[in-house]
């Protein structure tokens, strides 16, 4: 399937994304009100959204699951203490620039520190990534690591956002981890396929072309996110050869409830994705009032597993610094 959108659409898309929280509570009929709070949270950490997602919103609802997901507000700005900068201490696997050897057995390679879309709860938004550039001479030093490192078996691109990068130089690095005769896989983790499906163009296909097996896993959380567009990005890398996976945050709110998460599995499923991971909200600063309790996830979890089918059922994880993969929680 060829997709349908031109090699530069997806740019002009990004150029004119919303990043004013008056523009956005303007386009979806909000309270002006709720400006003030908004601004002064976009300071610590800025919107970015784009309109094609915005179209999806619901007017005239401050509680849409999508528009709860990417508007600052004010509870942002107080946070519990246990409610860290890096909760995941990535810093002490950040082995080098752009490197974070955390799992077992893979690497993560930040390969861009931009988004299409500012989640308000990533667990990246006060990372560090002026400082996790490798450029071209770093990648030379990573490629170097990776195969001094026998038992690394799969490279994860990650950032950011890792299809914020042109095609070329997609295709350049690609190219480069392939001849790493020990790398079998690469996996691409990427929101772009769901907010900015126009991303999915012929030239990335084309980029995605290689020996190894390349695995996509997108990132929703809420049925809603995946309309036609969606779909039809999906249709174009399933057919391309491309395994898709899907990992969500429980997010309060927006996703905790079985009935939602049903809907998306199946959602999912209807467009050739698997669900994988249903996060336990990571504890970064900032996004205190999206946390679920564990004992609920665990009920919601019970009650999915109890209605869908195995393979629709994602597994309910959370990270734990210092662990090398994630832990089930259940």
């Amino acid at each position: 399937m060829n997709p349908p959108w031109s090699e530069h659409q997806w740019q002009k898309s990004l150029s004119v994304a919303v990043s004013d929280p008056k523009e956005l509570l303007a386009l979806l009929n909000l309270d002006p009100n709720l400006l003030v709070e908004s601004l002064c949270a976009a300071e610590e950490f800025k919107l970015r959204v784009p309109r094609g997602f915005i179209a999806r919103m619901r007017k005239n609802d401050i509680n849409d699951p999508l528009l709860m997901q990417v508007l600052p507000i004010g509870k942002e700005l107080f946070s519990p203490v246990d409610y860290l900068a890096d909760p995941l201490e990535e810093q002490t696997k950040n082995i080098l620039p752009g490197l974070l050897h955390k799992y077992a057995n893979r690497v993560l390679l930040i390969t861009s520190g931009a988004c299409a879309v500012h989640c308000r709860y990533c667990f990246r938004r006060q990372f560090d990534y002026s400082s996790n550039n490798p450029g071209r001479n770093g990648l030379v030093e990573v490629f170097d690591y990776i195969r001094s490192n026998p038992s690394v078996n799969e490279v994860i691109l990650s950032g950011g956002d890792p299809l914020m990068v042109n095609d070329n130089y997609l295709s350049t690095l690609l190219g480069n981890i392939a001849d790493i005769c020990q790398i079998k896989r690469i996996r691409i983790h990427t929101r772009l396929p769901v907010v900015l499906p126009e991303r999915i163009t012929r030239g990335l296909i084309k980029a995605l072309q290689t020996r190894l097996k390349v695995v996509v896993v997108i990132h929703a959380n809420h049925p809603n996110e995946i309309d036609d567009s969606v779909a039809t990005a999906m249709r174009t890398l399933q057919d391309s050869d491309i395994t898709l996976f899907n990992q969500s945050v429980l997010l309060k709110g927006i996703n905790d409830s079985a009935t939602v998460l049903c809907d998306l599995s199946e959602r999912l499923f209807s467009i050739g994705v698997l669900p994988y991971y249903l996060h336990l909200l990571d504890k970064i600063k900032g996004a205190a009032h999206f946390a679920v309790s564990k004992n609920k996830a665990k009920r919601i979890i019970q009650t999915l597993a109890a209605t869908l089918p195995g393979y629709l059922v994602p597994k309910l994880v959370e990270e734990r610094p210092g662990e090398s993969a994630k832990t089930l929680v259940c």
